[in-house]
């Protein structure tokens, strides 16, 4: 019989998932655990390099133990991370409620009000003028009362009409943020 040719050992040498099981003393099921942790790399589905694998296993299991501080550090790490992704999230919520008119800005309300003040305030301004001959006519205090009172009714009735407009607000919104490609981009979408 013919003895067997010995394939040489290299860099490129390809070897399964159950060679190197069997090589390193694993099962398939903790190599493949260790392809999914990044420990070790295929080069096609099933197989890996040999010495490749193998360096970065043992570079692995010789790892130096993690000190208590560096641990302490990691954990400190991870828990910023996720305060982190919780408030960019929590952001990113606050922003969508915005943009959809389902919450408002202290200053957005605070300019809202401010328009409401002075219209009310355009509004008182504006009786003087619009009584002045009127009230120069009448004869009795009485009148001239009855007459203002009717005008400042008719001011508060007008004022009472006011109604909350989202379209107002959104258009701050946008104002403030400076987004008026956004308002062209929600006009092309219909």
């Amino acid at each position: 019989m013919a003895a067997a040719k010995r394939e040489k050992l290299g860099a490129d040498t390809e070897v399964s998932v159950a060679e190197l099981a069997a090589l390193l003393s694993l099962s398939a099921d903790r190599i493949y655990q260790l392809i999914r942790g990044g420990t070790l790399q295929t080069v096609k589905r099933g197989h890996l390099l040999l010495a490749d694998s193998l360096q970065r296993y043992i570079a692995t299991i010789n790892k130096e133990p993690v000190s208590d501080e560096d641990m302490k550090l990691e954990r400190a790490k991870q828990a910023a991370e996720v305060t982190l992704k919780h408030s960019k999230a929590k952001i990113a919520k606050l922003e969508a409620d915005e943009l959809e008119g389902k919450m408002h800005r202290s200053e957005d309300v605070a300019a809202m009000t401010e328009d409401l003040i002075y219209a009310i305030r355009g509004a008182l301004l504006a009786l003087p003028g619009r009584l002045a001959v009127d009230v120069a006519n009448i004869t009795s205090a009485a009148e001239a009362s009855e007459l203002i009172r009717a005008e400042i009714f008719k001011v508060m009735r007008e004022l009472s009409q006011y109604k909350y407009d989202p379209q107002k607000y959104e258009e701050r919104v946008r104002e403030r943020r400076d987004w008026e490609s956004f308002a062209a981009e929600d006009e092309e979408n219909g």
